[in-house]
């Protein structure tokens, strides 16, 4: 899993950061909880399954969240 603060490019181009994998109450499927870097700074979930998948788009197959790396300190 990857640490709070890590950075995410979705596949169309906008960053987020995930904060969190979550449990559903009742499904027990796991989720992960990630906040948008743009706009509003909405908070998301989507299913982990889902976040880690590869997609195929174009007919290029790709992350639909390739890791950017850890979230940079401000020094």
């Amino acid at each position: 899993m990857p640490k709070y603060g890590t950075i995410f490019l979705h596949y169309k181009g906008n960053k987020y950061k995930y904060l969190y994998t979550a449990t559903h109450s009742e499904t027990r499927e796991r989720l992960v909880v990630y906040q948008a870097l743009y706009g509003e700074f909405g908070i998301w979930v989507r299913t982990e399954k889902m976040f880690f998948e590869n997609i195929t788009v174009n007919g290029k197959t790709m992350p639909r969240f390739k890791e950017l790396g850890e979230e940079k300190k401000p020094e």
